[in-house]
């Protein structure tokens, strides 16, 4: 299971902009004005060879100072259950403040590994000012620029060797795992509780990870896979935080460690801002996808062209990527609950796909003569050869050319949408390279 970091500290003490720096993107919002990050970032970092996540958890803009304490530390208290570690990010600038302090408490009452950050030392001569922050407690403060990207590199080091090495799962590694995640009151739980049946010896509970997460295995009907926790199973009665914030940091180990990600959809409300969040996350981590409208029994007003009307919009808000199969289900009245497992189980092989060299050539090949490549500053693009790359964690197609540099996005569509219509990837996402030849 991945590794998962949260950034914590007080308003405007340069959380965003450390977040931006640590993915190399511009995704969360930079600006002077406390509470500017109200919607949570979710990124990826790769640094030495090792790969984790990263979590902003933000501030919100109120009226009282004592709301804004409460919603800080709601926010600590979601980052400390968990993330492996928690970056503890201080303005040297500004020096020890009342806020930090509290957030400092937290910190050093939990067990998590905390780094603490020393950030807008944008000079020598500010680095005599860190020395404050050893009062807290918390360890030597790393002095960076999080503008400039000064000491950052260090910081990075420091977070990796801080990060806990992964656990062997005790688990078949060639069984498929499905994840279930969305939105709370989606119908995770349900439709978990319709998988899994009355027969509870059907089910072996395996303690994956120190979190005391749970992995269950599914063996009936002919099947064999392991349903991935997620949010809608664990804990309930520690959910007494932010849930919006809680089911997408939860959502994050539960696609990160999945094969499939059936993702669900309230049919009552439709797809909303917080379903696109987790579908980048699981597009991000290059996972199958399985979209599963629940509650469609509530909705009364249905007739013969309502799944199509709501197909379409849902690819439309969903595009570009749109070759995904939508199920519309009722997780109470068991409506076509075998009808997911099939089409989680079918999306699954599709990602493990494997398409001759000599198919692939005889498709393409005559097809890219027919619509090659455009030219580009009056050279023409050939392209003579395409194989499939082994060993990969989705299906990825190089494409040999003359100049593969000239080659741009739309034709790679264009190839891609060849390609998902000759053969079937529906579901998984797919990688097209354009390597000189």
């Amino acid at each position: 299971m991945s590794n998962l970091v949260a950034i914590v500290g007080r308003p405007n003490v340069g959380k965003s902009t450390l977040f931006n720096r640590l993915t190399q993107t511009r995704d969360a919002i930079v600006n002077e004005e406390a509470g500017t990050t109200r919607d949570r970032q979710y990124g990826k970092v790769d640094w030495s060879g090792k790969e984790f996540s990263v979590v902003d958890t933000g501030g919100w803009v109120v009226n009282s100072d004592d709301i804004f304490e409460e919603e800080i530390r709601k926010q600590v208290n979601i980052a400390i259950e968990e993330a492996d570690v928690i970056l503890f990010v201080v303005d040297v600038q500004n020096g020890i403040t009342d806020l930090d302090e509290r957030v400092a408490q937290i910190l050093r009452s939990s067990k998590k590994e905390v780094v603490l950050v020393c950030n807008k030392v944008d000079n020598t001569s500010l680095q005599y000012y860190s020395a404050e922050f050893y009062k807290f407690g918390l360890g030597e403060p790393y002095c960076i620029s999080s503008i400039s990207g000064s000491g950052t590199g260090d910081l990075l080091d420091v977070i990796i060797e801080k990060l806990p090495q992964k656990k062997e799962e005790e688990m078949e590694e060639d069984l498929p795992r499905f994840a279930v995640v969305g939105r709370p009151n989606a119908g995770k739980s349900s439709i978990i509780n319709a998988f899994m049946g009355e027969d509870r010896y059907i089910v072996t509970d395996i303690a994956g990870t120190t979190r005391d997460s749970i992995n269950s295995r599914y063996t009936k009907f002919g099947y064999d896979f392991y349903l991935v926790d997620t949010a809608g199973i664990r804990k309930k009665g520690k959910v007494t935080e932010d849930l919006e914030y809680f089911s997408v940091i939860r959502s994050i180990r539960s696609i990160e460690n999945s094969d499939v990600c059936i993702l669900m959809i309230d049919a009552t409300r439709g797809i909303e801002a917080q379903d696109m969040n987790i579908v980048q996350l699981i597009q991000r981590n290059k996972k199958g996808l399985v979209i599963c409208v629940n509650k469609w029994d509530l909705i009364t007003n249905k007739d013969a062209k309502s799944t199509l009307t709501v197909e379409k919009a849902i690819r439309e808000r969903l595009s570009p990527f749109t070759d995904f199969p939508i199920i519309f289900t009722s997780a109470i009245t068991k409506q076509r609950i075998m009808k997911v497992i099939e089409t989680a189980m079918e999306v699954y092989e599709n990602k493990k796909r494997k398409i001759s060299t000599s198919k692939l050539n005889e498709f393409f090949l005559p097809l890219i003569e027919n619509y090659p490549p455009p030219a580009t500053k009056g050279k023409y693009i050939k392209i003579k050869y395409v194989t499939q790359l082994p060993d990969t964690q989705i299906p990825s197609f190089v494409f040999y050319a003359n100049l593969p540099q000239y080659v741009k996005e739309p034709y790679k569509r264009f190839l891609e949408n060849k390609l998902r219509a000759e053969w079937n990837f529906g579901g998984t996402p797919i990688n097209i390279f354009i390597r000189q030849k």
